[in-house]
C-alpha cells in the first residue's frame, strides 16, 4: 500500500501543509500564496542571489521562480535595480509593501507551524529533522573514490551516473 512508503507519507503531509497554510493565509485576508511569501521571504533574507539560486532554495524551477518575482514586482512587494558592476544583472529588493505583507503573513506562519507540530514533543521534532537530514546526505551524489571504479558505457567509455540507493 502507498501508506506504507516513507515519501508517499512526506509527500502527502507536505501537501496537506501547504492546502491548510494557503487556506489559513487566504482567510486572513492576506493576497499572497505560499510560493511568492517563500520567494519574498528569500529575497529579504539575502538580497545577492540570482533567480537560479532563489529556485534552488524554494525548491521551484526557474520559470516559475521567474513568474513568481515578475507578479511580486508588478504588485510592488519587491524592486529590482541594476547591479553597478554588472548590467546583466539586477539586484532584487523587498520594499515597504512587501515588509508590511511579511509581518501581516508571519503571525499566519506561526499558527500553522504550531498547529501542524501539535503533539509532537521536541525531541520528536529533533529526530525527525534529524532523519530528514540523513535521508537528504544519503541522496547526494557521492564523488567517485580513488578505489572506486567508474562504471562506463561501452560504445563510449564514458562514466555512466548510478544512482545511489536505487
Amino acid at each position: 500500500m502507498l501508506n506504507e512508503i516513507l515519501f508517499y507519507s512526506l509527500d502527502r503531509a507536505i501537501r496537506q501543509y501547504r492546502k491548510f497554510a494557503q487556506a489559513n493565509i487566504d482567510r486572513a485576508g492576506i493576497d499572497i500564496t505560499v510560493d511568492q511569501w517563500l520567494v519574498l521571504r528569500v529575497i529579504d533574507e539575502h538580497d545577492d542571489l540570482t533567480q537560479a539560486d532563489i529556485a534552488d532554495r524554494v525548491f521551484k524551477d526557474q520559470a516559475s521562480v521567474a513568474r513568481i518575482i515578475a507578479l511580486l514586482l508588478k504588485r510592488g512587494l519587491i524592486g529590482a535595480e541594476p547591479l553597478p558592476n554588472d548590467g546583466r544583472r539586477t539586484q532584487l529588493r523587498v520594499t515597504a509593501a512587501g515588509h508590511d505583507t511579511l509581518v501581516a503573513v508571519q503571525p499566519v506562519v506561526l499558527s500553522n507551524r504550531a498547529t501542524a507540530l501539535d503533539g509532537l514533543s521536541e525531541a520528536t521534532l529533533d529526530q525527525v529533522r534529524r532523519s530528514l537530514e540523513r535521508i537528504y546526505t544519503n541522496c547526494l551524489p557521492s564523488p567517485v573514490t580513488p578505489t572506486e571504479t567508474p562504471i562506463t558505457d561501452a560504445a563510449t567509455q564514458n562514466p555512466v551516473p548510478v544512482a545511489k540507493g536505487s
